[in-house]
């Protein structure tokens, strides 16, 4: 690992003041970016933790029903305190290990935006409204491909805004050395339409399956998953896991088990 200073402010005033500085970068639970500076995959002179900013951990409802979710919220804690959205909920029980979910935060997920991680499919299935100290950000404009997101240089993910749907949940083909998803689809079913988001698939990342939900958004149910045809392979992640023809049958299955989850 290179060296590097660490700052720890105590405030999102004071994390977006020192993110001004040359080659600063935000930590959020690190268990993305610390490996890969360990590895001298990446370096970086400054590194400014939020973990230690309480304005921006907690879960809460707002007046539109919707779950609030701090950027600095753990996977844990999003796990025990997300009530109000069991899917989400259980999204965040199953990510990694221990280790990772007492660490790993639900805004440094989304920021990093990993082809294969879980944050992403529960966001853009649910319709979610990305909140930095900036603006606010829909899900379907946020994701912009393989570890790029919408937010600009030094923008802070302070909170999240779950709608929560009528029926919903999330299942994962998990790989398991990694403990991330080989395949994995959120389902959320809301009054005006169903909205199917895929992670683990894809090259580019997350991504919505637009012929299930408007299969689904007319029929909800196992069978009108059953009737479609696998996507298209192309663009899929092939590796030694599984080569782009399995991924896209395994969308296929993913799907049929969580609308039966929902059901």
């Amino acid at each position: 690992m290179y060296n590097f200073e660490l700052v720890k402010p105590s405030t999102l005033q004071d994390a977006v003041a020192a993110l001004k500085s040359e080659d600063a970068q935000a930590l959020g639970g690190g268990q993305t970016l610390l490996p890969t500076m360990k590895a001298r995959l990446a370096m970086t002179e400054q590194l400014v933790a939020l973990s230690g900013i309480d304005e921006i951990k907690g879960i809460c409802t707002d007046d539109d029903g919707r779950i609030c979710i701090g950027g600095a919220t753990t996977h844990t804690a999003v796990a025990e305190g997300a009530t109000g959205y069991p899917a989400l909920a259980s999204l965040a029980a199953r990510i990694g290990d221990p280790a990772v979910r007492n660490r790993g935060t639900i805004g440094g997920s989304l920021a990093n935006n990993d082809p294969s991680a879980c944050y992403p499919a529960g966001a853009l299935a649910s319709n979610a409204t990305i909140v930095t100290n900036a603006r606010e950000i829909d899900a379907d404009d946020f994701f912009r491909g393989m570890f790029e997101t919408a937010l600009d240089e030094g923008e802070i993910i302070t909170e999240v805004k779950f709608p929560v749907p009528e029926k919903a949940a999330y299942e994962k083909f998990i790989q398991p050395a990694s403990r991330f998803p080989l395949v994995a689809v959120f389902v959320a079913k809301f009054s005006d339409g169903v909205r199917v988001a895929v992670t683990g698939a894809a090259s580019d990342g997350v991504f919505h399956w637009s012929e299930a939900e408007e299969a689904l958004s007319s029929d909800f149910s196992e069978d009108a998953v059953k009737s479609l045809t696998a996507p298209d392979a192309v663009g899929m992640i092939s590796d030694l896991h599984g080569d782009g023809t399995y991924r896209a049958h395994l969308v296929k299955v993913m799907t049929a088990r969580a609308v039966k989850a929902a059901v």
